[in-house]
């Protein structure tokens, strides 16, 4: 079962992570320093971003770009700054943490 598990993780068919560990990811990375996952801080709550991609197929691509490199329009005109401290794995589990929240 193990091997199974492994191999369905490297094949990125699970997460390697519980989705706890992202909420501590999210803490780590400082994000949480302009988000909150159910209320508008600085940035929109993780439930607002969940709803918003809901059902797109490049939702998480979309988000994991969005942590890594900010952007300003799709919620106003505060702009979110590009995070280069996030890599490329901790982006994509921080998207899919996010896109979890409904």
């Amino acid at each position: 079962m193990k091997m199974f598990v492994a191999a369905a993780v490297a094949a990125g068919l699970l997460s390697a992570a519980p989705a706890f560990a992202s909420a501590d990811l999210a803490s780590k990375k400082n994000c949480l320093a302009c988000h909150a996952t159910d209320k508008k801080m600085v940035g929109p709550s993780y439930k607002e971003v969940a709803a918003k991609y809901a059902g797109q197929a490049d939702a998480v691509a979309t988000l994991a770009a969005k942590i890594q490199k900010g952007g300003v329009g799709v919620w106003g005109k505060v702009p979110m700054p590009p995070n280069p401290q996030v890599n490329d794995a901790e982006a994509k589990a921080l998207a899919e943490w996010v896109l979890s929240l409904k």
